[in-house]
């Protein structure tokens, strides 16, 4: 019931003082102080449990909710599917080939989706996951050429991912969204120097002349700089190629247009890079005629995420009803 230093002190105490007014006055107060802790203890505890009671009936009512909406989904009404592209595309990305496709899958197996919508927001990222997107777009649009795919560009619609808006049969954007980057980029840094002021001797062991070429710690040969040009010049190459599949004769005779610049909406209404002005909301009411928009974007499983936070939460709420606290940084 009382740490080591307590029960040491009311020994003493004890001993040398048994019976004295001043001891009892000690042992009553040190006894109402252990109860104290003990009734804070059970009620941290108390309520911990009343947490994880309503968590459990939280994540239920979640997981209830999502199954009514995926069986309401299969009979739904003629509506617009939309899957968004959302921020960097990468494999661990919320825009990840994987995700993507799995909506787009789902979209296209609805018999009641009318139009699929790519709702797009994104700066670009792997070419290799955004052309895994842009290749089963086409795929899909084969196997279902009653279904049409639009993209919908609203802030930002560049690089990767308008190497993916180009798989779709139209692209809307809005003024002032920025459209295009068809370009190809990577970049680093360079501390030879600065290593050298600093008297550290860099040790790389290779196996292979050219193993260690994009190594930051190392100067730059001239060779290693021109074969590393020719891959990004290839994949430049790559992506110019997929956009003249997916444009065809829409884009203008202009010499800056695979540039790597990028353009508002507007201007690039102009160029051919869109073939209109417009939101989502725009695309399924006028051009699909299916005003109702669901989401077929898969999202985080819904017990994982429970999972994840209710592990979080049972060890910061036993480590406060313990009174065991490791050390935090404010």
């Amino acid at each position: 019931m009382f740490d080591n230093k307590t029960q040491e002190a009311m020994n003493e105490a004890s001993s040398g003082n048994a019976g004295s007014k001043e001891w009892r006055l000690i042992e009553k107060m040190v006894l109402t102080m252990a109860l104290e802790q003990k009734k804070a203890r059970r009620w941290a505890i108390f309520k911990f449990l009343i947490v994880i009671g309503f968590m459990f009936f939280v994540f239920s009512a979640t997981l209830q909710t999502a199954k009514l909406d995926k069986s309401a989904l299969a009979g739904s009404k003629p509506h617009t599917a939309m899957v968004e592209v959302k921020g960097p595309i990468m494999s661990e990305g919320d825009a990840s080939a994987d995700i993507l496709v799995t909506g787009l899958r789902d979209a296209f197996e609805n018999p009641n989706v009318k139009g699929v919508v790519l709702r797009i927001n994104s700066p670009g990222g792997s070419p290799v996951q955004a052309g895994y997107v842009n290749d089963e777009i086409k795929r899909l649009k084969a196997l279902n050429p009653e279904v049409p795919v639009y993209a919908v560009i609203s802030d930002l619609g560049a690089s990767g991912a308008y190497y993916i808006a180009v798989a779709a049969d139209k692209i809307y954007a809005d003024k002032a969204s920025l459209v295009g980057s068809i370009g190809v980029t990577a970049s680093s840094f360079g501390f030879v120097e600065t290593i050298e002021k600093m008297g550290v001797e860099r040790r790389t062991f290779t196996a292979g002349e050219h193993k260690g070429f994009l190594d930051p710690f190392l100067p730059v040969k001239d060779d290693e700089k021109i074969f590393w040009e020719s891959v990004l010049k290839t994949t430049h190459k790559q992506f110019i190629s997929v956009v003249k599949e997916g444009r065809g004769d829409r884009l203008a005779d202009n010499p800056d247009l695979f540039s790597g610049l990028v353009w508002s909406g507007e201007q690039a209404l102009e160029l051919g890079l869109v073939d209109g002005l417009g939101s989502s909301s725009f695309v399924a009411r006028e051009v699909i005629g299916a005003e109702k928009i669901v989401d077929y974007t898969p999202k985080p499983d819904p017990f994982q995420e429970f999972t994840k936070r209710l592990g979080a939460s049972m060890a910061a709420y036993f480590s406060k009803a313990l009174g065991v606290e490791g050390p935090v940084l404010r």
